[in-house]
C-alpha cells in the first residue's frame, strides 16, 4: 500500500472516530439532554425509526415513551416530548421562544408565513391574521361564502343520485374553493381546467409532502442539503402554485382600488404601497406568492380529509350519526341553512366534529420547531438551536384525559347534562404562537359543511357498518383516511 493511501485511510479513519466522539459528548453532556439511545457515527440514530410511521416509532425509541427524548442525525440533534409534559413544556419554551425548522423551508426559500422565521413570520403572521380577520374569519362576510360553497356542495352530491360514488374529490373542492375565495375573491366550477390544474398541484404536493422520507428529514432538515430524491420535484410543483397566483396578483393590479380591498391580494398590494419606500419591507411579490401558496397547501387538504374522516366515521357509527339527524332537525329544521349562531345551540354535534378531530389525529406530530436559546426544561437544558417535535396524538389520545381515547365517542366532548365540555388536550391544530393561524376558518368551514352535509342527506354504507375500516392507510407528516364509497339518500 502506498504511503498517500495509507495516510488517506487513517484521515477517515480519524476523522470517523473524531465524529462519533463529538456526537457521543454532545448526546452525554452532564444530562443536559433528555434520555436517548446512543448515535451512530454520521448517521446517528436513523436506523431506529421506521419511515412508515415515524410517531408510532419514535414513542418506542428509549426517552420517547416515558415523555421526553432525543435523536441524532450528522451534528443535529431532535428533542421529543410527549402530553403529560405540556404544562412545564409551554412555561419553558414561551420564555424561550421557537422557530421553524423543516425541510419545506428550503423548498420556500425562507419566505411567506409558513415557511418563514424571525421577524419576517412576526411581520407575515401579524398581517395574514388581520386580514383573515377584517374580511370575515369568524364574522358574517366569511360565513356567507362558505354558506355559499357548502350550497354547491350539495348541488354537487344531489347529482351523484344516490348512486355510489368516492367523496374524495368533492370535499377537496369545496375548501379549496373557499380559499380561492379569500385569496382572489373567485371562486370556481369543481370541472373548471383552471380549477382542476390548480387542485392537481395541491394534490401531488400534497402526496409529496406526507412521503415517508419526508418526515424523516423534517426531523432533521440538514440532511435536506445533502441526499438526492424525489422530493425535489416538490419544489418544482410549489413554483409552478406560486407562478399560478403571480398571474392573478397582475390580474388584481390592473383594477386596484386602495380604497376598496375585494380579497387578500387586494390588502397585500396596499400594504406594498404604504412601504414601497422602505428598502427592507418584508411586503413584495415574492413572500404574498409565498403566503398565497401557504394558504393553499395548509387550508385545502386537511379540512378534506377530516371531513372525509367524518363522514367515514359516521358510516361505521350509524347510532351518532342518527343522534346529529335529530339535533339538527330539532334546533335548524329542514329549510333553513345551518348558521355559526347554531353551533353553541347543537352540543351533540359540536361534540362529534370535536371528537372526529381527537380520534383522527390528523397531524400525528407538531412541525419541528428549534429553541432560540438555551432553555431550562425540569432538569434538562436544551441547547440552543435544537429541534423539537411535540407530539400531538400522545394529547390527543391521553387515557386520563379522554377515557378509552381508541374508541370513537362524542361523550368524550361532553358533561353530564349533555353540554359541550370544552377541554386544553383538543390541539389538532398545534401548540403556541406557530399554531395554525387559520384555525378559526377551519373550525367554521367543518362546522357548515358537515352540519349541511347532514341536514341534507343520510349517509349508507355499501357493506356491513362492522366491516367498515377506519384506520389510517398512510400515517406520515398527516393521516389519511382509506379509500371508501357511498349513497348519500335526499332526507
Amino acid at each position: 500500500m502506498e504511503l498517500l493511501e495509507i495516510i488517506t485511510l487513517a484521515l477517515v479513519i480519524c476523522g470517523t472516530c473524531l465524529i462519533f466522539l463529538l456526537l457521543w459528548k454532545k448526546s452525554h453532556t452532564a444530562g443536559r439532554l433528555p434520555p436517548g439511545p446512543t448515535p451512530l457515527p454520521i448517521i446517528g440514530n436513523m436506523l431506529q425509526l421506521n419511515p412508515k410511521d415515524i410517531p408510532a416509532s419514535l414513542s418506542k425509541v428509549r426517552g420517547f415513551g416515558s415523555g421526553a427524548g432525543h435523536l441524532q442525525a450528522l451534528s443535529q440533534t431532535t428533542v421529543g416530548r410527549q402530553s403529560h409534559l405540556n404544562l412545564s413544556w409551554r412555561t419553558a419554551v414561551g420564555k424561550a421562544g421557537l422557530y421553524d425548522t423543516n425541510t419545506f423551508l428550503f423548498f420556500a426559500s425562507f419566505l411567506g408565513l409558513l415557511f418563514s422565521n424571525g421577524e419576517r413570520w412576526e411581520q407575515m403572521r401579524r398581517f395574514s391574521l388581520m386580514t383573515l380577520r377584517n374580511f370575515g374569519m369568524g364574522k358574517r362576510s366569511m360565513e356567507e361564502k362558505v354558506q355559499e360553497e357548502a350550497r354547491c356542495l350539495m348541488e354537487e352530491f344531489r347529482k351523484t343520485e344516490s348512486q355510489p360514488f368516492d367523496p374524495k374529490f368533492i370535499l377537496a373542492c369545496a375548501p379549496c374553493n373557499v380559499i380561492c375565495s379569500i385569496l382572489f375573491n373567485e371562486r370556481f366550477q369543481y370541472k373548471n381546467e383552471t380549477f382542476l390544474f390548480l387542485m392537481d398541484l395541491l394534490n401531488e404536493n400534497f402526496k409529496e409532502v406526507n412521503s415517508h422520507w419526508i418526515q424523516t428529514y423534517n426531523l432533521w432538515p440538514t440532511l435536506i442539503r445533502y441526499l438526492p430524491g424525489k422530493h425535489r420535484v416538490f419544489s418544482k410543483r410549489l413554483n409552478d402554485l406560486k407562478y399560478f397566483i403571480l398571474e392573478k396578483v397582475k390580474e388584481h393590479q390592473e383594477s386596484w382600488d386602495p380604497n376598496n380591498p375585494r380579497d387578500f391580494i387586494d390588502c397585500f398590494l396596499s400594504k406594498m404601497e404604504q412601504e414601497k419606500l422602505n428598502p427592507e419591507s418584508e411586503f413584495n411579490l415574492e413572500n404574498l406568492a409565498t403566503c398565497g401558496t401557504g394558504l393553499f397547501s395548509a387550508g385545502t387538504e386537511t379540512t378534506s380529509i377530516t371531513l372525509r374522516f367524518g363522514l367515514l366515521l359516521l358510516l361505521k357509527h350509524p347510532e351518532v350519526e342518527a343522534k346529529v339527524h335529530e339535533e339538527i332537525d330539532r334546533v335548524i329544521g329542514r329549510n333553513l341553512s345551518p348558521s355559526m349562531k347554531d353551533r353553541g345551540k347543537l352540543p351533540y354535534t359540536e361534540a362529534t366534529l370535536h371528537e372526529i378531530q381527537r380520534y383522527i389525529t390528523l397531524l400525528p406530530s407538531n412541525m419541528p420547531h428549534a429553541v432560540t436559546q438555551d432553555t431550562k426544561f425540569r432538569q434538562y437544558v436544551i441547547p440552543k438551536g435544537t429541534t423539537v417535535l411535540p407530539s400531538l396524538s400522545s394529547i390527543l389520545l391521553d387515557c386520563k384525559e379522554f377515557p378509552n381515547p381508541e374508541r370513537f365517542d362524542p361523550g368524550h366532548f361532553l358533561d353530564k347534562n349533555g353540554c359541550f365540555k370544552k377541554t386544553d388536550y383538543f390541539v389538532p391544530f398545534s401548540l403556541g404562537k406557530r399554531a395554525c393561524v387559520g384555525e378559526s376558518l377551519a373550525l367554521m368551514e367543518l362546522f357548515l359543511f358537515f352540519t349541511t352535509i347532514l341536514q341534507n342527506f343520510s349517509l349508507e354504507p355499501l357493506v356491513d357498518p362492522k366491516e367498515l375500516d377506519t384506520k389510517p392507510i398512510a400515517t406520515g407528516f398527516i393521516n389519511i383516511p382509506p379509500p371508501y364509497e357511498l349513497r348519500l339518500i335526499p332526507r
